[in-house]
């Protein structure tokens, strides 16, 4: 067995990685999932209440400021009080994911629905659609790309959010961190959780970039207008 104190920080982390790589692989996975799960959730009803805001401007005053005090709540304390009903876990790590990522996803349902353009709605009226078929037809379709924003912030942030949850006994890649933290030189294992978590999250980003990108009906647009006739 080779002597890591010998070796240099860089080399550690190799070292490391190769020995533990299916333990790093299913840590990341792992992470990835509790992630996922919690922005999911925050889609399923957050979409449905910025929609909801956006047809009653009533409401929305009220919705945002809940959204909006949870979000000055800081993380560590939030998953502290889920804990209390939820006990330790992955569980209440999903929870706080899904309380975080609320406000980026019914923020920006809301603004998407109403920057359409009112004369588009009108226009699908004026052909004898229904409120939903304008919804789901017109309004949902254009605001697509802005809604897949909010879901991309709420991503980015859930990664960081879940690194935190292996305080909690979540596990996850912040697990490898606290592992690192508690050992005498553990430098080495502590970047063998956050640069995977970094990655997670640039990943995340890019992927979720190039989904909104294609799914923006104006860039979509002027990419037709640019194409050479042939």
């Amino acid at each position: 067995m080779q002597d890591m104190t010998q070796m240099s920080t860089v080399e550690q982390f190799f070292f490391y990685m190769k020995e533990n790589s299916l333990y790093v692989f299913s840590q990341f996975f792992d992470h990835f999932l509790i992630s996922i799960y919690g922005v999911l959730l925050a889609a399923l009803i957050g979409i449905p209440l910025g929609i909801l805001i956006a047809k009653y401007g009533k409401l929305s005053k009220v919705v945002m400021t809940i959204a909006n005090i949870i979000q000055t709540i800081p993380a560590l304390a939030l998953m502290a009080i889920i804990m209390l009903v939820l006990g330790l876990g992955k569980s209440t790590v999903i929870a706080t994911v899904f309380l975080y990522s609320l406000l980026p996803v019914i923020k920006n349902t809301y603004v998407g629905i109403k920057n359409i353009n009112k004369s588009v709605t009108d226009a699908g009226r004026g052909m004898g659609m229904t409120k939903a078929q304008v919804l789901y037809m017109v309004e949902l379709p254009l605001s697509l790309s802005v809604i897949i924003t909010g879901i991309r912030i709420a991503l980015v942030v859930a990664i960081g959010i879940t690194a935190i949850g292996a305080f909690i006994g979540a596990g996850g890649l912040g697990d490898i961190i606290i592992r690192g933290t508690n050992a005498t030189d553990g430098t080495a294992i502590i970047l063998a959780g956050a640069l995977p978590t970094a990655l997670m999250a640039i990943l995340a980003d890019i992927i979720l970039g190039i989904i909104e990108r294609r799914l923006d009906p104006v860039k979509r647009n002027q990419k037709k207008l640019i194409q050479p006739i042939s």
